[in-house]
């Protein structure tokens, strides 16, 4: 079964999907969007990555504050979550994404990205993130690892 894996921004959204055995997150794209609260394209085009890729559940990074709390973002994130589960009839997970921003940008700096290319690579590698981790916590509940 594949899992699609989603960083969900204010301006793209980051796209990882699983192998089919659901061991592995490939980054696939970045959407982007002119405007904050236009999502019709960026749905239309999950729907096709998830047609194309034969996606059968979705993780949504959460983003919650470092102290636990529900912030803005969050919100607009537990939005999104109901968009997509209405427009995909697919199940979506939230799974917390603190840091994964962070953890992807250090890469991308340890890898010898430069600066300004990071922006091109950053939130894809934050839905790897994402998704890598929800797939080992249901690797390790299952046994698979």
């Amino acid at each position: 079964m594949r899992v699609m894996g989603l960083d969900f921004g204010s301006k793209t959204v980051g796209v990882a999907v699983s192998d089919a055995l659901g061991y592995t997150a490939q980054g696939v794209e970045i959407i982007r969007r002119t405007s904050e609260n236009k999502l019709r394209q960026t749905l239309a085009r999950i729907e096709t990555l998830i047609k194309e890729y034969e996606v059968e559940k979705i993780v949504l990074g959460f983003p919650k504050n470092m102290n636990n709390t529900i912030g803005e973002r969050a919100e607009k994130s537990l939005a999104f979550k109901e968009m997509l589960m209405k427009r995909t009839g697919l199940p979506v997970v939230m799974w917390d994404e603190r840091l994964t921003t962070v953890e992807a940008n250090r890469t991308l700096m340890e890898s010898g990205v430069r600066r300004e290319n990071r922006k091109n690579f950053v939130d894809k590698l934050a839905a790897v993130y994402i998704l890598q981790g929800y797939l080992d916590c249901e690797g390790m509940k299952n046994g698979k690892n």
